[in-house]
């Protein structure tokens, strides 16, 4: 095991979504030498974008909102370099609202855009965390190892927990009742693509409130996709009596109940899951120090809410507490 006097970067950060990549962009301008790691072949994690031929799906995150005037600036300067859109102002039924932005041409822009300029190792599952003597030290399962002075984790609460069992650290046991009490909704999400034009009324979402669907978008009425593309989130409840169950038996009960919206044949279709699709029950906090020396920060959608806002606000929350943060 590689223990280095001097770790290899000051502040690793595990996880190239919304908040891992707010953080780092944030402490990259203060000068601080950032790592992100993720496991995944892009980066966004949950604000990601699928491809089946020619059609194009948003299965992820489906728009932003900005409610606070930090990522109103944020989303306005994406707007300006053509990562993001305005998608709506509302939806079927509704009565005019706040802007819905989408990334342009997809939803996986806007990680893309604001991965540039920082060091993101992808492809790299980490299985352990542990406390070395220059602060962190990261193993992944093909046994490469990183080293940093201070950690912050913005991957679903439960997985960080995990890694850092596997490498013996101790949280401490109020800390980990705290961590503990977060939940998250499961997601079973079809992506069908259809033979002609589906029903969905424009501009090409609609939420449900009651029975197994919680949103059916159109992909193509978004403007995402060239051909009709149809994105399906099953309710939490419905996705978690079937988690277990038959995938694609699952996809075909969710587009049978989605039949009346779809107004044509399914070509083909296939069936994600998202384990940690939203928290249920979060932290009232932007993010949260776990532990001081070393320094282990919490941050991601269920501390900043549940959105991307809520993301990108906790990632910014999580570096501007580390940028307080001085080395011994």
């Amino acid at each position: 095991m590689r223990e280095s006097s001097q770790p290899e970067t000051e502040v690793l950060i595990l996880g190239a979504g919304m908040a891992g990549l707010s953080a780092a962009t944030e402490l990259q301008r203060a000068g601080r030498r950032v790592l992100v790691l993720d496991k995944g072949r892009n980066v966004g994690g949950r604000m990601a974008t699928r491809r089946m031929g020619t059609a194009v799906f948003d299965h992820g995150a489906q728009f932003m909102t900005a409610r606070s005037a930090r990522f109103q600036a944020t989303l306005s300067g994406m707007v300006e370099n053509g990562a993001v859109v305005e998608w709506c102002r509302s939806f079927a039924e509704q009565s005019e609202g706040h802007p819905r932005w989408r990334g342009n041409p997809s939803m996986i822009a806007v990680p893309k855009l604001l991965a540039k300029g920082v060091e993101v190792r992808l492809e790299k599952q980490v299985s352990s965390l542990s406390v070395i003597a220059s602060g962190w030290l990261a193993r992944t399962k093909d046994g490469e190892t990183f080293t940093a002075g201070a950690l912050l984790l913005t991957p679903p609460v439960p997985q960080s927990v995990a890694l850092l069992d596997v490498g013996g650290f101790q949280l401490s046991t109020p800390m980990r009742t705290r961590l503990g009490a977060i939940e998250y909704e499961r997601c079973l999400v079809v992506l069908a693509v259809l033979d002609g034009p589906s029903q969905i009324p424009s501009p090409g979402g609609r939420q449900f409130t009651e029975g197994p669907i919680s949103w059916l978008a159109d992909n193509q009425l978004k403007g995402i996709s060239p051909q009709p593309a149809v994105t399906l989130h099953a309710s939490h409840a419905f996705s978690v009596e079937h988690w277990e169950g038959d995938r694609q038996e699952s996809g075909r009960q969710l587009l049978l109940a989605a039949a009346p919206w779809l107004g044509a044949t399914v070509k083909e279709f296939q069936v994600h899951a998202w384990r940690y699709s939203k928290p249920l029950r979060g932290e009232d906090c932007a993010c949260l120090l776990a532990n001081d020396a070393p320094p282990l920060i919490f941050a991601g959608d269920a501390f900043g809410g549940s959105e991307v806002e809520g993301a990108a606000l906790s990632g910014w929350a999580a570096a501007e507490m580390l940028q307080q943060w001085k080395k011994e």
